[in-house]
């Protein structure tokens, strides 16, 4: 099992819409690194589910990826925001995967609580600059971030 985070801006996809909708395809990722880690996501990682772009950022919760990837169809959808003209059905450029509900945090994680926490100082999102919207994380800290959670 592998552990991730993925960034969604909460205006645009929160964890209450994952939670009310039970699970959901991860599309519009067009960032060719993100795009490879999700290629390499398996059924049943687990994802710490981060609240981007707001007022305060952080981990909102958790889900599980539940479909492997597969071609993002949005892409080559003249009408999506998303649409990529150099991509397509046969040759798909960009991937989705689909996630699952599992948890909602009692209370959003902020990204300024995270830095402050020396045993998280290597985890991706905290470095300067970094901005993918999907990034792996080390199963400690996944872990360590989960009980500090159920802590709060």
């Amino acid at each position: 099992m592998a552990y991730w985070l993925m960034k969604s801006e909460p205006d645009v996809f929160s964890i209450d819409d994952l939670a009310r909708k039970k699970k959901s395809a991860w599309d519009g990722v067009r960032n060719y690194q993100a795009r490879n880690y999700m290629r390499d996501m398996q059924i049943d990682d687990m994802v710490l589910f981060y609240h981007s772009s707001c007022t305060p950022p952080g981990i909102a919760g958790i889900a599980r990826v539940c479909k492997r990837a597969y071609p993002d169809h949005t892409s080559w959808d003249e009408t999506s925001e998303y649409f990529d003209p150099k991509s397509n059905p046969a040759q798909p450029r960009w991937f989705m995967v689909d996630v699952a509900f599992v948890e909602k945090f009692r209370e959003l994680i902020a990204l300024d609580t995270l830095r402050q926490i020396p045993a998280l100082a290597e985890m991706l999102v905290l470095r300067r600059g970094q901005r993918l919207s999907v990034q792996p994380v080390e199963k400690a800290d996944f872990e360590f971030i989960c009980k500090l959670a159920r802590q709060a």
